[in-house]
């Protein structure tokens, strides 16, 4: 049987669902019946506090929930670990140090995907909310690889931010358009692929819906999740 997933979610409740949705098309390739699919145990917790805000410093900080959280799934027989959160990894620590079970970190698993994948792009846009720029955590990955990061300029941010705050409250047209205008910008300023570092992107944005190619975040770890839980290659 395959190893069981074990899920911290809720941030946001609809990118937890993508993710599961993602891990059970991924599965399917492995699985010859459904009895054979990966086992999911999921934690979609959307009280947590606000990780933007813990971030700047203004408001309390996520990590003991995500702690609890971790416990609670170990408990309950989960064999790995998984996020689907980028935001969310500022606070990885808190995981990390609550469990002996492996966690895959979002961040460098889409990283790792952007080398592999797309050798020759040298700049990558990057489309993340407040608090994962200002924790540096795609910048500082993409660093260490040599690799440039396109980053939206602070007014075109408040305009992205806007976007994933519409897609949370559901109104997937005004942020899909929202999101579309900040990926353009990224592209005008020379990126030559676009990571999904919000895990809303993938919401209302299309492997087509770009000039250049969007990695999805949410994809890349529901696909190296379920090669661990298989014990194969991504």
């Amino acid at each position: 049987m395959p190893k069981v997933i074990g899920v911290l979610g809720g941030m946001g409740p609809a990118a937890t669902i993508d993710f599961m949705d993602k891990v059970l098309r991924h599965a399917q390739a492995h699985a010859a019946r459904e009895q054979d699919l990966v086992r999911l145990i999921v934690d979609s917790n959307p009280a947590l506090p606000d990780r933007n805000a813990a971030i700047a410093g203004t408001g309390p900080s996520p990590a003991p929930g995500l702690a609890a959280m971790t416990r609670g799934l170990e408990t309950a027989g989960a064999d790995l670990l998984v996020m689907p959160c980028n935001a969310a990894h500022a606070f990885a620590d808190a995981v990390i140090g609550a469990t002996r079970l492996p966690f895959l970190h979002l961040i460098e698993e889409t990283v790792a995907a952007v080398v592999s994948d797309y050798p020759a792009a040298r700049r990558i846009g990057v489309l993340a909310v407040n608090g994962a720029v200002q924790a540096r955590l795609y910048e500082d990955a993409l660093a260490a690889r040599d690799l440039a990061p396109v980053t939206p300029s602070d007014a075109e941010r408040a305009g992205f931010m806007e976007g994933v705050w519409q897609i949370k409250a559901g109104n997937l047209d005004a942020g899909r358009l929202l999101l579309c205008t900040a990926a353009e910008q990224l592209i005008a300023r020379g990126a030559d692929v676009i990571i999904a570092g919000c895990t809303e992107v993938p919401l209302v944005i299309g492997p087509d819906d770009l000039a250049v190619s969007v990695i999805d975040s949410t994809d890349m770890l529901a696909r190296r999740a379920v090669a661990h839980a298989y014990d194969a290659a991504a």
